[in-house]
């Protein structure tokens, strides 16, 4: 079984939204024996905390079931998980920092080196409004998409 663990800055926007379309897509792949994914921030500001009200108002108005409390990411992470996606280059750099990261930095990946539409940042749309989230969402159901289909070809 693949683990694919998403990470973020607070685990109340970006990571638990693409945590939420990899599950809705392995279950509607029917590959839920193949994949798990889970996501958590590297800051620990949102610990316990649901994703955002305006994550969760995306997320279904998508058709994505979405459930999840916030957690902070921890060094054991790097062990546990076959990769860890990071939803910008901020975050990346927060994961090297790990004592565990240099023999795990071949699993840390950015989202967007499976964006189709090329590499970058997720952004943040904590500060935007409903388009930026829409934004988000599209970025990480179309970046989902290839990564599903890199790990199927393996």
């Amino acid at each position: 079984m693949k683990k694919i663990l998403f990470v973020c800055l607070g685990n109340i926007c970006r990571s638990p939204l693409a945590e939420a379309i990899f599950k809705h897509k392995v279950s509607e792949k029917e590959l839920d024996h193949f994949y798990q994914g889970d996501s958590c921030g590297t800051a620990s500001y949102h610990i316990g905390n649901s994703p955002d009200s305006r994550t969760i108002k995306n997320s279904l108005k998508n058709g994505v079931p979405i459930s999840h409390a916030a957690r902070q990411l921890a060094d054991y992470d790097l062990a546990h998980y076959d990769l860890i996606v990071a939803m910008d280059q901020s975050n990346y750099d927060n994961i090297l920092t790990l004592p565990s990261a240099g023999s795990n930095q071949n699993k840390i990946k950015l989202m967007r080196d499976f964006d189709p539409h090329g590499p970058g940042n997720v952004p943040d749309p904590y500060y935007g409004g409903d388009d930026d989230f829409q934004e988000v969402f599209d970025i990480l159901n179309r970046s989902i998409d290839h990564l599903l289909e890199t790990f199927s070809k393996r």
